[in-house]
């Protein structure tokens, strides 16, 4: 097992011995063995919806616990082939990709229509597969930021997947036709079975405002993920919160002084309890982004997103980058690492 407060160094004690105190831990519900059971059960999901999402809670290392490790894979879009995989060129290969997520003991793989499509009878019954539905393409100049549609619903449901995902930035000119595109997918999703997940991001430059950047804070990231919520996603995957008072600073939309002086704080676990909170109290699972890769501080800073996801009552990481843009035996060790965080019985929930 990984040696956790070693990776965590000198905020051990800082990230392990913390309290929640804005949304006590019993207010939430939390991830565990029976989820679909004691929480998705309540809602108008689909028994075939249900056996989907309880396909990715079985598979990989974490079968059991309640907690995913996913393998996302679509930055040969959303960033370009060459800047995703030049640094390990054995991952321009669709096959190589399931195979890290197979040998990385993850729950489930996501990645786009045509790497999927073209393993898909391979690999389909052997790895729960999450067809990614839209991306924001990068071979358009000048530059610019926008979801655009890749695949239909139907393709995810002919090939096997499990679940769909699907980015909206929130904030953006483009959000709300996202929204309204993302809806109709999910519910047809839904109708044929399969889960949703929603990468519920943030993009407005107004938003990067004297020196801070806002795209990461407590207050805007969870508004987001109460929207992502709204639409039905199962699971949203949000990125780790930096800091809060993007509402206040920027000067714009609506909040409490609440939201500031008593339910969160400046730990890093009391604003992703935000997050989690603003899931429907955990209804819809919290799951963090692990970042882009930075070389050498990879695995240690995957251990603290991990804990501080699982301590604020989050449902597991997903983490692209820092696996597979290294070779595949230390991507594997990243990914064993990840999920021994949600493993150990000794990091509990704050």
């Amino acid at each position: 097992m990984t040696d956790i407060p070693q990776l965590l160094g000198d905020d051990a004690e800082y990230l392990l011995d913390h309290r929640c105190r804005g949304f006590p831990r019993e207010q939430l519900h939390l991830p565990g063995p029976d989820f679909v059971d004691r929480v998705v059960a309540d809602s108008d999901r689909s028994p075939a919806v249900m056996r989907s999402l309880q396909a990715m809670f079985d598979h990989g290392r974490l079968a059991g616990t309640g907690y995913l490790s996913l393998l996302p894979v679509d930055q040969g879009i959303e960033h370009s082939a060459g800047a995703s995989f030049a640094p390990n060129p054995r991952y321009f290969d669709p096959a190589n990709i399931v195979e890290l997520a197979i040998e990385g003991g993850c729950n489930g793989v996501a990645s786009t229509l045509g790497v999927l499509s073209s393993v898909a009878r391979r690999y389909a019954h052997r790895i729960p597969m999450m067809l990614k539905l839209n991306h924001n393409e990068t071979l358009s100049y000048p530059a610019m930021y926008d979801q655009t549609l890749f695949a239909e619903v139907e393709q995810a449901h002919d090939m096997g997947c499990v679940a769909v995902g699907a980015t909206i930035y929130f904030g953006s000119p483009e959000s709300r036709r996202q929204i309204m595109e993302i809806s109709e997918a999910f519910e047809r999703a839904h109708q044929l079975g399969m889960a949703t997940v929603l990468w519920a991001y943030l993009r407005n430059p107004a938003f990067k405002h004297e020196g801070k950047d806002y795209h990461v804070a407590a207050d805007l990231t969870g508004q987001a993920n109460h929207l992502a919520s709204t639409i039905k996603a199962d699971i949203v995957k949000q990125k780790l919160p930096e800091t809060n008072g993007g509402y206040q600073d920027i000067g714009f939309g609506h909040t409490h002084a609440k939201v500031y002086s008593e339910l969160t704080s400046e730990h890093p676990i009391d604003l992703a309890r935000y997050q989690v909170a603003c899931c429907y109290m955990g209804r819809a699972g919290l799951i963090n982004s692990g970042g882009g890769s930075k070389g050498h501080s990879d695995l240690g800073e995957a251990v603290r997103t991990a804990v501080i996801n699982k301590r604020a009552g989050g449902m597991g990481l997903i983490s692209g980058r820092k696996a597979f843009q290294k070779p595949m035996s230390e991507g594997v060790e990243l990914l064993h690492a990840i999920q021994d965080v949600y493993l150990d019985k000794g990091v509990t929930v704050a």
